[in-house]
């Protein structure tokens, strides 16, 4: 009986300090940059996934970059491709899913589809949220790599 007592004293013991040291370390800190302002920052954010979960990270992923450029003397420019799977962002959105890529758009994100897709999956561009004709790439792959020759940083989380 006094062994297992000790046992758990001494757990207790060791436990205690490191729950008070988990509180600790998730208080926010006012976040600081050591490096040069942002500046001009170019984004490309590939979509290949028909995970919701996905999608609302890489949604508010760019919302607060474009929050931390606008506070960090930056100015980010995102292009958004869609191929593969990821092209059922589009279609027919829950209204959250619709309202985030609305208010990207009005801050000048551009959401760019696949034509090799669409037309693969049947998919008419007229069906999806709020894409014109002017939004549709020959291949969405080629358009990332493209992009990236061109200077922009290519988001790796697919």
């Amino acid at each position: 009986m006094y062994k297992n007592l000790s046992i758990a004293v001494l757990l207790l013991a060791l436990l205690a300090p490191r729950v008070a040291c988990a509180a600790d370390v998730a208080s926010y800190v006012e976040p600081r940059i050591t490096h040069a302002h942002y500046g001009e920052v170019r984004i490309v954010v590939p979509i290949t996934s028909d995970d919701p979960k996905i999608w609302q990270q890489k949604l508010r992923n760019m919302g607060n970059a474009l929050e931390a450029a606008g506070k960090w003397d930056g100015q980010v420019t995102i292009r958004v491709v869609l191929y593969g799977r990821g092209v059922r962002l589009l279609m027919d959105p829950a209204p959250e899913v619709a309202q985030a890529l609305t208010e990207l758009r009005a801050r000048g994100v551009s959401l760019l589809v696949c034509n090799n897709t669409l037309r693969e999956a049947n998919i008419d561009f007229h069906g999806l949220f709020h894409v014109s004709d002017a939004d549709v790439v020959p291949s969405g792959f080629l358009e990332v790599a493209w992009l990236a020759s061109q200077g922009y940083s290519v988001d790796p989380v697919n």
